[in-house]
């Protein structure tokens, strides 16, 4: 799997997967997902590390407002059913147009880098934030190209599913004590 992403990173090329099985598309998404939360993990440890480091403040995350003032029903349904929709339409979605084109590199790595840009709003917006953003969205660009990926290969539902499980999985436990009214910190 790690050798076939490297391919496609080094020349990505609009190829759909010949093999249509379901269980080798499902097992290759559970290694592109386990894939999606080690890598942004670690880049976000290392995020962590260095703002430790050079006592950098990044301010309140979004998520922190997502969770006062919004109900674990609606936070669920905008985190794992409508963001994965429209950023994946918005963001892979527009690939298909260059399957044909020479241009498919740029516009594959330009939606890629614009998905982990847009996430930058998450944050608030100050000097170091934004000197900061190509590590803040490190995880989010990282995950954006495992989502095109399996866009190309599998097609946008599979990519939508993907985000959608990925979000789920980092949620899930936010979500849950939240019910049990414990404190995120």
């Amino acid at each position: 799997m790690l050798d076939e992403l490297l391919a496609f990173a080094k020349n990505p090329i609009y190829q759909q997967d010949t093999n249509t099985e379901t269980s080798d598309r499902l097992r290759k998404f559970v290694k592109l997902l386990i894939l999606a939360l080690c890598s942004s993990i670690l880049l976000l440890i290392i995020a962590s590390i260095i703002q430790n480091i050079f006592n950098i403040e990044v301010g309140k995350h979004a998520i922190d407002d997502l969770f006062e003032n919004n109900s674990e029903i609606k936070i669920f349904v905008l985190a794992v059913l409508a963001a994965p929709f429209f950023e994946e339409l918005i963001f892979r979605g527009p690939l298909i147009f260059f399957q044909h084109s020479k241009y498919f590199l740029i516009a594959l790595y330009v939606f890629t880098i614009a998905f982990g840009l847009v996430h930058i709003s998450n944050f608030e917006l100050t000097t170091q934030v934004l000197f900061l953003s190509p590590l803040l969205v490190a995880p989010q660009i990282s995950v954006g190209f495992l989502l095109a990926f399996i866009r190309v290969k599998f097609g946008l539902l599979w990519s939508m599913a993907l985000h959608a499980c990925y979000n789920m999985v980092l949620l899930l436990p936010l979500l849950l004590l939240k019910l049990l009214d414990i404190p995120i910190e």
